[in-house]
């Protein structure tokens, strides 16, 4: 730290009490000098020589107190005006960065200037700050700590603003000329605390580029903001370590915020540094991490922002989804909502994702050229991919919520259901377990939230679990078992057997999707095989699996499938038949097909004949 003494003769100054202070001279004193609730016992000659405004005080006094003049007003308090007054003296005072400001400031409330006397105090201080003091990383850090409590004459005197551009000015500087010396986080390095085994490596240490972020986590909030302000206004260092600072005073400053758990009562210190935070954000996507975006959301959330900040967080997330985690998105509702989560913020960022393609598309458009894939504002399959599998856990997760109404899981599933995915069987968990939390949903809303799932993508097993639950619809079971017996018969290389002409029609109708201008009427859910039909469906794919199985292909799926079938339970309560055989009842519940004609179900091989399910 830097420093400056000031003055050759010995401090002569003694305390009788708390309230008094005095100089141990042979002249009695004849100046009382009044600084809050203490008393300055000085000589007038030492003091008006070098103080304009104590002479002008001192003349203007009149009557029994004009010995006695009360300054209680002066900046720094009576800890500053000692110093002022020892300088008056002769005395020897030391000047460093924590004391500096204060002295300066009361230096200028007493007047000392170059008029009143050649090399007085104000002149030396400011030498000490501009040649020391601003030239020093860690000093000027320290000083512009101090300027708070001085306000507003730190901010008249531009010690604030010599502070911030020379903190400013060093952390732009190029790297290869940064010290470590710098730096406050020379602690923090094995070299500096002697557990390295090279005790020399920090010479050899090359800097990062935010060597400095750590540093300015000590300042207050609004001296952070014009800081880093001025550091954006030189246009050197990049985005990114402006989002790696401002990522480190939100985890140094807000308690539990890089863990997301937000202490209670910290509202107002969230609410105004998260404030300025956002508005500190580099424009640029991709310059902060979406997890730390989504930090600061679940914050802003917290600290009841308006629509205004939390819409531009929403919208910096939305560019950049494909980078958060589940576990990100699982953004607790506010106070007095029935719902866990809150499910609107996510599809605003669904949204916002989903139109950066079109305001590709327009842009292009409009400048009659097509652009690179790999420019910004335009996806990739495998953004889109990685979003699709985010939201497919995502809804896995809010499906547990019992007050999650099911317009919602349908709405926010639908937005990225023009995203083709390989696989679905994420979204086919998702869907089964919100059937599973919601068992008093209506059969017409079971119905819908499976056209959601397409049973062609769907795992070997995943079709082995599909088949196996009661929470389906029967319809959509049928379904499984098809496409199970399709890719069976793809494998082997035969050909597709024929159908039961109920499943046959089944399937047709499935080639509807949920995303089609025509929607699947009641009766087409309602069409379910009869008992003997389905067993004959199911036997027909254990026989292509098996098959499979002997030619060493799919041995674990073919063994599953045979260990199902051969279980009395399955499928024992999805069927029933009444009436006439062809008469189907929409109903989930059904009696055993044990007592089926096997031989009557068993379908025949069809003349090449494929069904295509879209």
């Amino acid at each position: 730290m830097k420093f400056m003494k000031l003055g050759s003769k010995s401090d002569s100054f003694q305390t009788d009490g708390n309230s008094m202070r005095y100089v141990a001279a042979e002249l009695a004193t004849d100046i009382i000098v009044n600084v809050g609730d203490i008393k300055f016992y000085l000589h007038k000659f030492p003091l008006l020589s070098k103080s304009g405004q104590l002479q002008k005080l001192v003349t203007s006094a009149n009557g029994e107190n004009s010995d006695e003049v009360d300054i209680s007003d002066i900046p720094g308090g009576p800890s500053a005006f000692e110093i002022c007054a020892k300088f008056c003296y002769g005395m020897t005072v030391t000047i460093n960065a924590y004391n500096v400001v204060a002295t300066r400031c009361a230096a200028e409330y007493l007047g000392m200037h170059e008029t009143v006397e050649k090399g007085n105090l104000i002149y030396k201080i400011d030498v000490f700050l501009s040649s020391s003091i601003f030239r020093s990383w860690k000093d000027s850090i320290i000083v512009l700590q101090t300027t708070r409590s001085l306000l507003p004459l730190s901010e008249e005197l531009e010690v604030i603003s010599h502070c911030i551009d020379a903190i400013a000015a060093k952390a732009c500087v190029d790297v290869s000329k940064v010290d470590w010396s710098y730096s406050y986080n020379r602690k923090n390095l094995p070299e500096e605390n002697g557990t390295g085994s090279n005790l020399n490596g920090l010479r050899n240490r090359s800097v990062p580029k935010d060597w400095w972020v750590e540093d300015l986590c000590e300042l207050e909030i609004g001296l952070y903001k014009r800081v880093v302000t001025t550091i954006r206004t030189k246009a050197i260092l990049s985005d990114e370590v402006i989002g790696e600072a401002l990522k480190a005073y939100a985890y140094r400053r807000l308690p539990g915020f890089s863990k997301g758990m937000i202490q209670s009562g910290q509202a107002a210190k969230y609410r105004s540094t998260v404030d300025i935070i956002v508005w500190l954000l580099p424009a640029e996507r991709g310059s902060v991490s979406c997890s730390f975006l989504m930090k600061l959301l679940k914050a802003a959330i917290y600290a009841d922002f308006g629509d205004t900040t939390k819409g531009q967080l929403i919208k910096k997330i939305g560019q950049q989804l494909e980078e958060a985690s589940v576990n990100d998105l699982l953004i607790r509702a506010g106070e007095g909502e029935n719902m866990m989560y809150d499910v609107d913020s996510v599809k605003k960022m669904v949204e916002e994702f989903l139109m950066r393609d079109q305001n590709a598309e327009i842009e292009s458009e409009e400048d009659h050229e097509v652009q690179e894939l790999g420019k910004p504002g335009i996806l990739s399959d495998a953004s889109k991919l990685m979003v699709v599998k985010l939201i497919d856990g995502y809804l896995a997760e809010i499906a547990k919520d019992p007050n999650l109404p099911l317009l919602k899981f349908i709405e926010l599933a639908e937005m990225v259901s023009g995203i083709s995915r390989p696989a679905h069987d994420a979204l086919y968990r998702a869907v089964d377990m919100y059937l599973k939390e919601h068992p008093g949903i209506s059969k017409g809303e079971r119905k819908r939230i499976c056209k959601l799932m397409d049973c062609k993508k769907l795992s070997v097993d995943a079709c082995m679990h599909a088949m196996q639950n009661d929470r389906l619809p029967s319809r959509v079971v049928v379904q499984v078992l098809f496409f199970e017996q399709v890719r069976a018969a793809a494998s082997s290389g035969s050909s597709t057997p024929d159908l039961p002409k109920s499943i046959r029609d089944l399937n047709n109708g499935s080639q509807r999707s949920s995303r089609s201008t025509t929607a699947n009427t009641e009766e087409d859910w309602d069409a379910v095989a009869t008992a003997e039909e389905l067993k004959a469906l199911k036997e027909e794919v254990a026989s292509l699996r098996l098959a499979n199985g002997r030619n060493g292909v799919d041995k674990a799926a073919s063994n599953k499938l045979k260990g199902m079938l051969k279980s009395k339970k399955i499928f024992t309560k999805l069927w029933s038949s009444k009436g006439e055989k062809g008469e189907n009842s929409g109903s989930d519940s059904s009696e055993s097909p044990g007592s089926a004609n096997i031989e009557e179900a068993k379908s025949t091989p069809s003349r090449n004949r494929r069904y295509s399910v879209s």
